[in-house]
């Protein structure tokens, strides 16, 4: 884009430049706060993945502890009578501009779907750890997918703050700058030929 060295380009100018450098600072804030919500959700992500794991270890050990005892096939048809998982709500919240969902798991009290008679506690146990890992697995699901929008959002942003600072703001600099010239050496010239036309009139006064 060229701008006619004229005042009101200048100003145009200027403003523009001061736009781009206001642009820049908060996108800049913006970055630096996202990259630390994202930073802290994946070291929190890291620690519920471990604990997923050993809770599923928990999970799998007392699970084949109640195949051994009960056989397979009882448990399976044990299986058949949980309930489908209804307690699990998203919603979003936006965190600068970002939208991130938002999981609650409302875990009703479990109650039993299946007679004693024919059950042991290494199946109560493999119940609870599975519970548990439902949980688990649910608030995993809201950080990664958390950290995802948030590392998306990122490169958006990190790629508009360095068009401000390496395209627009130079750009902008430097036309401020040669319009500013422009408009001195006009002033000066002018400033001249004034003098100039003062001195002449002084001769011819005389």
């Amino acid at each position: 884009m060229t701008l006619f060295p004229t005042k009101g380009n200048l100003i145009i100018a200027k403003n523009t430049l001061n736009l781009c450098r206001q642009g820049y600072e908060l996108l800049d804030k913006k970055r630096n706060i996202l990259v630390r919500e994202m930073m802290s959700l994946v070291e929190k992500a890291k620690k519920i993945q471990d604990e997923i794991l050993q809770v599923f270890q928990e999970a799998y050990d007392a699970l084949q502890d109640a195949n051994v005892s009960m056989g397979i096939s009882v448990v399976e048809q044990i299986g058949y009578a949980i309930p489908e998982e209804t307690g699990i709500q998203i919603r979003e919240q936006s965190v600068m501009g970002v939208e991130i969902p938002r999981v609650s798991f409302t875990s009703s009290p479990i109650q039993p779907q299946y007679g004693f008679r024919m059950t042991n506690a290494p199946l109560d146990i493999a119940r609870l750890k599975f519970e548990h890992v439902k949980e688990l697995t649910a608030e995993l699901a809201e950080i990664e997918n958390a950290v995802y929008r948030l590392a998306v959002n990122i490169r958006r942003t990190v790629k508009r703050t360095n068009a401000l600072k390496n395209i627009m703001i130079p750009k902008y600099e430097d036309i401020t700058a040669s319009i500013a010239n422009v408009l001195e050496e006009k002033d000066r010239e002018e400033f001249s030929r004034l003098k100039i036309i003062k001195e002449v009139k002084g001769k011819q006064e005389r």
